[in-house]
């Protein structure tokens, strides 16, 4: 492991059923056959029985039918550096270089998909599922504000363990989540979250966020669950500092992120908005997501949430908000002309009764969107593959049947999820040079037996079970099961840690 808690590319476990070398060398070639391969490119191609060739942790070649023969004989891809002694890209390796390590995976009746991306989440609500089962936002806010206020460093890594694990599970390989909650003495939260999303094995785009707006002030938080301006700010920069990883590959990177219009002040907002641009960080916060937030922003400010978020500075290419729910016409006019992206949360939506997020119009006007599980107190399966599902059912609902395809909602959650986040150069479809973030899925079972669209499986049916999850290259999930990280162990962990939560209160 390296200091911030992430893996290093090397691997100590050789997982069952698989064929080739020993998958602990660091340097190696995977060669994917067979599967119905999705790439979600700019044309939505797709290969019945294509392949997919990966060289450490970047893809190298995409395709139709078999692998070509350099690939699979461990030679360099053709007009490689290493692919031939006169450069004539014929792919046959130089006199001095040794054949790469080549792991071959059988994708027959297996679906081919790029790593979902995940871009709202509340980790540490794992510990606080089924919990007011029947309440709108507001009452679910303030049944559980008492609880979250009293988390520790130790059970926000616990929590954080077991739900990245349900969601690598699902198909997920970039995290994004949004901690908010600080008690004064309560640790490293967020070390513990970066602790767990390397244990698993995923990419985590965490965020510092923030509440200076306690309920003496008008806010819904209680004051006790809220920090000042200052400290929310310092900490915001320290957290960048710590953790945040520029890179295209990067495993953690970082945003700041004031919660909500209801739990932050505008001089919070405001300052947040400077300082994560003098950082060169992204920006995140909740946004349109009730009616009763429309109600309160217009009796506060005067304005509509898009309205107030914008005069201080809160709509740009480098924001993304979760929610978007109430969103009119002009609001979803400024998302589109800013570049404003949405994190849309389907099931939590639903689960609170906040409404039907104007996806379609959105995607329509050219506004980035991505999918997200939402806090687990809220969403309580925790999984992102099913909300491919859930968004496809549920734009159909608010815009009509053919308004909605299975593909747009596996666009949500790779592609738009990785544009939304600001790593669409590197993530989010399989494309040569893209970073090797791979989810297969198996759809030769009794389930989908004789199913006429493989992306229909992941779109409209049940949730295919996940025979492979490779980050990077990096074997994450094998056949269900965490490569690193043991489940079972995980449950215990999380189990105890939502006990003594409880006892707390």
């Amino acid at each position: 492991m390296t200091r911030d808690g992430t893996r290093d590319g090397t691997r100590g476990v050789t997982a069952p059923g698989l064929t080739g070398p020993d998958l602990s060398a660091p340097v190696r070639r995977l060669v994917v056959e067979g599967a119905h391969v999705a790439t979600v490119d700019a044309h939505d191609t797709e290969h019945a029985g294509g392949h997919v060739v990966v060289d450490g942790s970047r893809i190298v070649a995409v395709g139709p039918g078999p692998a070509p023969a350099w690939a699979t004989a461990g030679l360099a891809p053709p007009g490689s550096a290493r692919g031939s002694a006169t450069g004539s890209g014929s792919g046959s390796a130089t006199p001095d270089a040794a054949p790469i390590p080549v792991e071959r995976v059988d994708g027959r009746g297996h679906l081919l998909t790029p790593g979902l991306v995940n871009t709202h989440h509340h980790l540490y609500q794992w510990l606080t599922r089924g919990i007011a089962q029947d309440s709108i936002l507001f009452d679910w806010l303030v049944a559980l504000y008492p609880t979250w206020a009293r988390i520790d460093e130790p059970l926000v890594e616990a929590g954080a363990a077991a739900a990245i694990a349900v969601l690598a599970r699902s198909g997920c390989t970039t995290v994004g989540d949004h901690h908010y909650v600080f008690p004064a003495g309560s640790g490293d939260l967020l070390g513990g979250i970066v602790r767990a999303a390397g244990t698993v094995g995923v990419r985590l785009h965490a965020t510092r966020g923030s509440m200076d707006l306690g309920r003496s002030q008008g806010g819904l938080p209680p004051d006790f669950a809220v920090e000042t301006t200052d400290v929310a700010l310092r900490a915001s920069q320290e957290a960048v500092a710590r953790f945040h990883d520029p890179s295209g590959d990067a495993r953690v990177q970082i945003a700041i992120a004031p919660c909500s219009p209801f739990s932050v002040t505008p001089d919070l907002l405001r300052e947040a908005a400077v300082l994560g641009r003098q950082l060169g960080v992204r920006l995140h916060t909740h946004g349109s997501e009730t009616v009763e937030e429309d109600a309160f922003c217009l009796e506060r400010f005067g304005r509509t949430p898009t309205q107030y978020l914008e005069d201080l500075g809160w709509l740009g290419d480098d924001v993304w908000m979760a929610h978007c729910v109430h969103l009119d016409d002009h609001a979803v006019g400024r998302f589109a002309a800013t570049g404003t992206g949405v994190a849309h949360c389907p099931s939590s939506n639903g689960r609170l009764a906040a409404g039907i997020a104007p996806i379609a119009s959105l995607l329509a006007a050219g506004a980035p969107v991505g999918l997200g599980v939402d806090g687990a107190a809220s969403n309580e399966s925790g999984q992102l593959g099913t909300e491919i599902r859930q968004a496809v059912l549920f734009g159909r609902l608010r815009s009509g049947a053919d308004a909605f395809s299975v593909r747009q909602g596996l666009r949500l959650a790779t592609i738009g999820g990785a544009r939304v986040l600001g790593r669409d150069a590197d993530l989010g479809s399989i494309e040569v040079g893209k970073l090797a973030d791979l989810a297969l899925w198996r759809v030769d079972g009794v389930e989908f037996a004789g199913i006429a669209d493989p992306v229909a499986a992941l779109g409209l049916a049940s949730l295919p079970p996940l025979a492979r999850l490779w980050v990077g290259g990096d074997s994450v999930v094998v056949d269900g099961a965490l490569v690193h990280a043991d489940q079972g162990l995980l449950a215990e962990g999380a189990a105890r840690a939502s006990a003594e939560l409880r006892a707390r209160v």
